[in-house]
């Protein structure tokens, strides 16, 4: 806990048994909520979570890195987190630097903080791929002109959110693949909440997840295509329910009903 605020991680797995256990052992203990999501694998990263003692949730098919984000947010809320993190449990990205993101939010300094990989120039001295450096930093390019923001990088797996980004931003309007990351931080400069960024150092290694050449080039058209929808929506050619307060929001109703029906979560 953090300023009277409670703290989760949520760790979005689809198998992680190799790197859970060094991600999980680096956490803070200030930590309050500890939720693993588990999108239908295949090793043992169920049992391991189980035994490490995290809050586990498994879907019953491999629904994509999107909705697997949906349902870490949606059971974090619904245990009280005031602060919520997001962090792969790859051990690409360093669970020290949970504290201070957590701190930035719980402080109201920001709404947002982003673990970057690029500040500070750690990419490709932790062995980012240089593809994917140079296809990083033309994308974050992109969207800085197309967004108006000003961030290094869209890209990162490791994120701070306040409980109030998660419950107001319409979530379910997002995709279920990798692109809903992107799409997320579009609709945090939409409706003007605060982003911050830390440096984040990054370990690229063989059991550090990482998506394919053709899911990368799929990924970068998706985020091509969610900047032009942010500019055509800011011009008022179209109406998205991406980008409108009416769309589709977390279901934070759906354990009460499900109690009420007599129907298990």
């Amino acid at each position: 806990m953090i300023n009277g605020m409670r703290v989760a991680v949520v760790m979005p797995a689809f198998n992680a048994e190799k790197t859970l256990e060094a991600t999980v052992g680096e956490l803070p203990d200030l930590v309050d909520i500890r939720i693993l999501v588990d999108d239908y694998s295949s090793d043992k990263t169920v049992q391991l979570a189980e035994r490490l003692g995290l809050h586990v949730y498994v879907h019953d098919k491999n629904y994509g890195y999107g909705r697997n984000q949906q349902t870490c947010y949606r059971e974090a809320l619904a245990a009280g987190a005031d602060v919520i993190i997001m962090l792969h449990p790859d051990y690409q990205y360093t669970p020290l630097l949970v504290t201070a993101m957590a701190s930035m939010v719980a402080n109201d300094v920001y709404d947002v903080v982003l673990g970057s990989r690029i500040i500070g120039g750690h990419a490709l001295r932790g062995g980012m791929p240089f593809y994917k450096y140079v296809a990083n930093r033309l994308l974050t390019a992109f969207e800085n002109l197309f967004l108006g923001a000003k961030l290094s990088e869209y890209h990162t797996g490791y994120r701070a959110f306040s409980r109030k980004v998660l419950t107001e931003l319409p979530l379910l309007e997002n995709s279920d693949d990798f692109v809903f990351d992107n799409q997320v931080l579009a609709q945090c400069v939409y409706f003007g909440f605060r982003i911050g960024e830390v440096s984040c150092p990054t370990k690229y290694f063989q059991e550090a997840s990482s998506i394919n050449f053709r899911r990368s080039v799929k990924y970068g058209l998706g985020v091509i295509a969610t900047a032009l929808e942010f500019v055509l929506q800011k011009w008022g050619l179209v109406r998205l329910p991406r980008f409108s307060a009416q769309g589709r929001k977390l279901d934070l109703g759906y354990y009460a009903r499900s109690a009420i029906n007599g129907r298990a979560g």
